[in-house]
């Protein structure tokens, strides 16, 4: 179980089985990391090839010094193309590395214990929500572009208790607004009326978003 099932010359049958166990194990990365937070269409599909491609070059790099230094010129011309994502999506994304790489060397056994214990860790983490505050939020608030946004709204948050880091700002309509997106911790699990009221006031009645942070990625 622990063996490596392929030999050399490589055999069909030991190609398909290598493949296949990735192709298995990374969809059900992809089915085990979206567990109840769902991962976007492009990196599900990602996790799900990821594993088969890298099965592949290690098959085929099979101990060739030179073939194994041009596969790591490529993979780093891709890694300077990749957008960084959040702590979970790169864990992902190394999870199933790790799975491709395993299964290429032929040690499907191993590689299906890796799997069943990171799916377990992640699983009960995820449950516990491990890591998560109930009060963390994504508030996105638009105000006109002629305001300063440096520290408009440091005096509502200071008076309710709100710890605030800005996360992004952007322009939009035309640059005529600006949305200033806010990580914040709030007091309770809600935002008050009254501070709300407050903001509106402040941003001139203009649009105010608050979320939870899964997803934070995603377009506002």
């Amino acid at each position: 179980m622990l063996n490596s099932i392929l030999t050399t010359p490589i055999t069909l049958t030991g190609l398909v089985l290598t493949l296949l166990c990735a192709f298995v194990l990374g969809t059900l990365s992809a089915l085990v990391f979206s567990w109840k937070k769902p991962l976007s269409s492009s990196l599900s599909l990602t996790l799900v090839i990821l594993p088969v491609a890298m099965s592949m070059v290690v098959v085929m790099i099979n101990g060739n010094l030179g073939i194994a230094v041009a596969v790591a010129g490529g993979f780093t011309l891709v890694r300077f193309r990749s957008i960084a994502g959040t702590g979970k999506e790169i864990s992902a994304v190394f999870t199933v590395m790790t799975l491709g790489v395993v299964c290429g060397m032929g040690y499907l056994g191993i590689a299906a214990i890796f799997f069943a214990a990171i799916a377990l860790i992640v699983l009960l983490l995820t449950a516990l929500r491990f890591g998560e505050s109930r009060n963390e939020k994504l508030l996105r608030i638009t105000i006109p572009e002629d305001y300063d946004y440096a520290g408009l709204f440091d005096e509502i948050f200071e008076k309710y208790g709100v710890r605030a880091t800005i996360d992004s700002i952007r322009t939009t309509n035309m640059g005529s607004l600006i949305d200033v997106s806010y990580r914040v911790t709030l007091p309770g699990e809600t935002m008050s009326k009254e501070m709300l009221d407050e903001i509106r006031t402040k941003n001139g009645n203009l649009s105010i978003l608050l979320r939870n942070c899964a997803g934070e990625h995603d377009q506002l």
